[in-house]
């Protein structure tokens, strides 16, 4: 059985204030993009659990680690017959660039292990199980536009149909330290008030530009001016929005399905125009 991961885009997103658990609380609206991974599940005869390998996009760390394999663990304690597998991953998002490629991955394997293996696990079931893998894990389980509280588990979906248009995902191969990303920021605080971002994104695109912000842009932007160059470039293009997605470091660019924009990046950025 083989599934396709994609990737999100967060229009907009807000910080709001740190919790006592070190996470902070946010809002955002994900929004999912048709950029994909290929994730296949075979069946194994011989009972040794789960045998994982990966291609395209090289990605670090023991396979032990990658949230697939997590998946499959965590289902196994509550199912153990699951049946041993052997998973293989196409990686095509980029890893550590604000697109949730390997939280897509994680929560398509849960799927895909309910679906393959008939384990009747409920839409909520599988929401939960995609928490304990990763905050923006439950998203990838409904796949739809939603509005993002908490630490981004808090799901609500929203009105939001940008089928009429394409995205130009651009990432210039620079890794933002999360860490980092987080210290730049101004926190709001729980007293100020902010435009609804379920709101803005109800009106015409060609307004978002001044209302629909990342808090994460202007620190990452300024200590990165390549990644502010970008979002220049996508603008001059014809973008009716451009924004940096999750902390980045990739840039997206929305532009009308009848405008073919005409890009150029150097060789080592990843562009794609969907």
């Amino acid at each position: 059985m083989i599934v396709f991961p994609n990737c999100k885009i967060n229009l907009g997103l807000h910080i709001l204030n740190k919790r006592e658990d070190g996470f902070h609380n946010l809002e955002t609206v994900f929004y999912p993009v048709p950029l994909r991974d290929a994730l296949e599940a075979i069946g194994r005869s011989r009972d040794n659990g789960i045998e994982f390998t990966q291609s395209g996009l090289k990605i670090e760390g023991a396979p032990e680690n990658n949230l697939c394999t997590k998946a499959y663990h965590l289902l196994k304690k509550d199912f153990p017959t699951l049946p041993s597998i052997q998973m293989h991953l196409l990686k095509a998002i980029p890893i550590g660039a604000g697109l949730g490629g390997g939280s897509s991955d994680g929560a398509f394997a849960l799927k895909l292990l309910n679906e393959k293996f008939q384990l009747g696990l409920s839409t909520q079931q599988l929401t939960d199980y995609a928490l304990q893998l990763g905050s923006d894990c439950p998203f990838f389980i409904l796949n739809k536009p939603c509005y993002a509280t908490g630490r981004g588990e808090f799901l609500e979906t929203v009105e939001l149909d940008l089928s009429a248009y394409r995205f130009a995902i651009v990432n210039p191969g620079i890794h933002v330290n999360t860490g980092w990303a987080f210290d730049q920021l101004r926190i709001w605080s729980d007293h100020e008030a902010w435009a609804d971002l379920r709101a803005i994104i109800q009106q015409p695109i060609n307004t978002w530009k001044e209302q629909l912000i990342n808090d994460f842009e202007e620190p990452v932007c300024k200590q990165y001016p390549e990644i502010a160059s970008i979002k220049q470039q996508l603008y001059k293009a014809g973008a009716l929005y451009a924004s940096l997605t999750g902390s980045g470091s990739t840039v997206f660019g929305i532009f009308s399905k009848e405008l073919k924009p005409s890009l150029s990046f150097p060789e080592n950025y990843f562009y794609r125009l969907i």
